[in-house]
C-alpha cells in the first residue's frame, strides 16, 4: 500500500474532498491526522477510518488561526514523531463584488486559503524527510466567474506559492504540487448561493470526491517521485468549454 506508516495531515477532512482523501490515505496504510473546524464532520471520518482498522486522530482546527494551526502539527508529533504527507484542503469563498467586500471579509478569506497553506508547510516540513505536499488549487486560479475575486486570487497566489516553494528543496528531500479541481459535489459547491438561485449554471460534468482523492493521492505517493512544482488540472474538462 501506497501510504504504509506515513503520517498524513488533512486539513479540511470533515467532509467532500478532504475526506475523501483522508479515507484513501487511510485504506492505503497511512496515518491520517484529520484537521477540520466542525467537530461532528471530523470525527465521523475518524470514526470511518477506525471502524475500518484504520489509524486515525482528530485535530479541531480553525486554519485561519495561526495557534489552531500549531496545535495541529503539534498533535502529528506528539503521537506520531514526524510527518510524511501534507494536504491543504480547506477553504472558503465570499460571493461579493469587490467594492461591496469589507476588509475583513478580504481578509478571511487569504488567511483561510493562503496563509494557512504558508503556515502549514512553514511548521511541516522542517519535520519531513522524502516528503510529499498537494496543495487544492481550483479551476478559479486559471478561468473565473464574477464575485468570486477574494477566492480566485487566493488559488492563484497558491500556485505561485506552490511553484516557488518548489524551488527551494531537492525533489529527493519534498516534492509540493497542486491539484486544481473543476466542480465537485462537496458542500461547497452546492453551498453556493449562486448555484443555489440558479444564476450559475454547472457546464460540464460534476465531479465526485473520490476521483480528486485519486488524484491527490497520486501526487502525494512515491509513484509521482517525477513530478513536482505543478499543478494537475483535474476537471473533467471544464476549462476546455469555458
Amino acid at each position: 500500500m501506497r501510504f504504509t506508516d506515513k503520517v498524513c495531515l488533512i486539513t479540511g477532512a470533515g467532509s467532500g474532498i478532504g475526506k475523501a482523501t483522508a479515507l484513501q490515505m487511510a485504506n492505503e496504510g497511512g496515518k491520517v491526522l484529520v484537521i477540520d473546524r466542525n467537530p461532528e464532520g471530523g470525527k465521523a471520518t475518524v470514526d470511518e477510518i477506525t471502524n475500518a482498522k484504520g489509524t486515525a486522530l482528530f485535530s479541531q482546527t480553525d486554519v485561519g488561526k495561526a495557534e489552531d494551526i500549531q496545535r495541529a502539527v503539534d498533535i502529528a508529533l506528539q503521537n506520531w514523531g514526524r510527518i510524511d504527507v501534507l494536504v491543504n484542503n480547506a477553504a472558503m469563498m465570499t460571493f461579493k463584488k469587490i467594492v461591496d467586500l469589507s476588509i475583513e471579509e478580504w481578509d478571511m478569506v487569504m488567511s483561510v486559503n493562503l496563509r494557512s497553506v504558508f503556515l502549514f508547510c512553514k511548521l511541516c516540513i522542517p519535520h519531513m524527510s522524502k516528503g510529499a505536499i498537494v496543495n487544492i488549487s481550483s479551476v478559479h486560479a486559471h478561468a473565473t466567474t464574477a464575485n468570486v475575486v477574494p477566492y480566485a486570487s487566493s488559488k492563484g497566489a497558491m500556485e505561485a506559492f506552490n511553484r516557488g516553494v518548489s524551488l527551494e528543496y531537492p525533489p529527493s528531500q519534498l516534492r509540493i504540487n497542486c491539484v486544481a479541481p473543476g466542480a465537485v459535489d462537496t458542500p461547497m459547491l452546492w453551498n453556493n448561493p449562486n448555484i443555489k438561485s440558479g444564476k450559475e449554471v454547472i457546464e460540464g460534468a460534476i465531479g465526485k470526491p473520490e476521483e480528486l482523492a485519486a488524484a491527490i493521492c497520486f501526487l502525494a505517493s512515491d509513484d509521482a517521485s517525477y513530478v513536482n512544482g505543478t499543478t494537475l488540472i483535474v476537471d473533467g474538462g471544464r476549462l476546455d468549454i469555458l
